[in-house]
């Protein structure tokens, strides 16, 4: 379980101070769907960076499963992202001398994994696999950005706006095949988005605004992502 207890984050000093999280507490369960949802500039990418370790907080606490994450040198922060996190962007942040097979090779080879071909086929990727990042379409990078982190076996997957360069057609394929690894191997999803109707595939749904929480709610059932709206 993730729990975050009276997170502030702030950047600047004195005067030019601004505060980006305005002391936000959440928990989020061992191999749930959460989305967090919000307009730009309400804090949520912030929250996705200080959850997964990628920033420090200014004050609070961040724990996986009791240990608080803001305690660990920069090196042991380091490892731990190694060994537990895996980030979908909406930056591709792909090795350009990499082909799409050694680009996702990386993710695998980071989590032990030596069956990420299968990954890379049901991405759509199988018949680009020898192709370098500027040979590819900008759906293309994003979908072997996804199949790298996937290939990690991640133990918590955070993915910021991943869908925002992708077609309605792909973008749903994607979120389908990460719901249903998801559920096969139980990994927890956390996933920033502005698009409410992608929020209707969590079971929980964080909603932020202004820097803090401004409403929490669960799915009873949610939708698949061939059901929701685009």
């Amino acid at each position: 379980m993730i729990k975050a207890e009276k997170i502030r984050k702030f950047y600047g000093t004195g005067d030019s101070r601004s505060e980006i999280l305005k002391g936000i507490s959440l928990e989020i369960e061992r191999g749930s769907f959460t989305v967090i949802l919000g307009a730009s500039g309400s804090g949520k990418s912030t929250l996705l960076n200080v959850l997964s370790g990628l920033e420090r907080t200014n004050e609070g606490s961040v724990l996986y499963d009791g240990e608080n994450i803001e305690e660990l040198t920069d090196s042991g922060l380091t490892e731990f992202r190694k060994r537990r996190i895996g980030f979908i962007f909406q930056q591709y942040y792909l090795l350009p001398n990499l082909n799409v097979d050694k680009n996702v090779k990386m993710g695998a080879q980071l989590g032990g994994n030596k069956n990420y071909g299968e990954i890379i086929k049901m991405l759509g990727l199988g018949d680009k696999r020898d192709k370098y990042p500027h040979q590819l379409s900008g759906g293309e990078q994003q979908r072997v950005s996804a199949a790298r982190a996937l290939a990690k076996n991640p133990e918590v997957l955070f993915l910021d706006e991943p869908t925002g360069a992708l077609d309605e057609e792909t973008g749903r394929q994607m979120l389908d095949y990460i719901s249903k690894l998801q559920k096969k191997s139980g990994f927890t999803v956390i996933m920033v988005t502005h698009n409410a109707n992608i929020a209707q595939m969590a079971q929980k749904v964080i909603k932020m605004n202004s820097g803090k929480i401004a409403e929490e709610y669960e799915n009873k059932t949610p939708k698949t992502a061939y059901e929701i709206g685009w």
